[in-house]
């Protein structure tokens, strides 16, 4: 398998030289390694939200659906409920998962689901032209701001660490290595899976310039000192701001699955095979 097998004919419609371009190879690197190491391919199957981080379903040959607004972490957690041998990627916004999303968000990790969430962090509302997300620097001035956001931003790598994730990172969207990398380790781990991906709207907050003077690696560490390295940076931009990227903590605790024994539900429950007519005559 090769990265061109995970084309779609869909045009792409994200501005040119969007960041979201280096997500998306990042994302189909990920994916071809695993399958190559003898991941089943049949068995990805990823969900997005609403905003420009949503197309990369439309982009990306998986199996998937989308979900709405902000609602990809239970949409795909009710995924992996129903078949536990699934490899489940759900896909959303700062001002998806951050706002409307966060409650879902937080229970996910909270609840040590076996999902992988990508976050794909412009720190703007970038598909309705830009307001300002719970992420956006206090001070900037937005459509929605004429005066600049009054607001503290949120710190959601130490909301995640203190919610129980047990799979925390961030990385940059132009750093596709090691954007793959984390993301293959993300799928791997067995629990919730946290990534936030720093991804630079070209068009309506271009902070590239600045997290490229400011980024420095991490490795996995203890919760409390992975608590201390995220609020490092709160997500501003002051000039002697220190940005870290990398895998901040992992750990290991029963998945919600395993809580749940879902295998024992399965067996008292047997999966039907549903077809597709069947799932629409009740529409048609």
């Amino acid at each position: 398998m090769n990265v061109q097998d995970l084309g779609t004919y869909v045009e792409n419609t994200w501005c040119p030289g969007c960041t979201n371009f280096g997500l998306l190879a990042a994302v189909k690197k990920a994916i071809v390694d695993l399958v190559n190491e003898g991941y089943d391919f049949s068995r990805f199957v990823i969900s997005s939200g609403i905003g420009c981080h949503a197309k990369i379903y439309d982009y990306l040959g998986t199996n998937g659906f989308y979900s709405i607004h902000g609602r990809v972490p239970p949409t795909i957690t009710g995924m992996k409920l129903a078949n536990p041998e699934l490899k489940v990627i759900g896909f959303a916004g700062d001002g998806d998962a951050y706002a409307e999303g966060l409650e879902h968000l937080i229970h996910a990790a909270r609840f040590n689901a076996d999902i992988t969430m990508v976050i794909h962090n412009n720190q703007i509302f970038a598909l309705t032209t830009g307001q300002p997300t719970p992420v956006t620097e206090q001070g900037t001035v937005t459509k929605a701001t004429p005066f600049g956001n009054p607001y503290y931003p949120l710190n959601p790598l130490a909301l995640m660490l203190e919610a129980g994730a047990t799979f925390v990172a961030r990385e940059y969207a132009l750093d596709m290595v090691n954007l793959s990398n984390t993301l293959k380790e993300a799928v791997k781990h067995r629990g919730f899976s946290f990534v936030e991906v720093l991804q630079p709207c070209i068009t309506f907050h271009d902070s590239r310039e600045f997290l490229k003077e400011r980024m420095y690696r991490v490795q996995p560490m203890s919760l409390e000192d992975a608590l201390k390295v995220a609020r490092e940076w709160n997500y501003d931009r002051r000039e002697d701001a220190r940005v870290p990227v990398g895998i901040f903590y992992r750990s290991e605790k029963p998945t919600l699955e395993e809580q749940l024994d879902v295998k024992v539900w399965h067996r008292v429950h047997p999966r039907r095979e549903v077809g597709v007519e069947e799932l629409w005559a009740p529409f048609i």
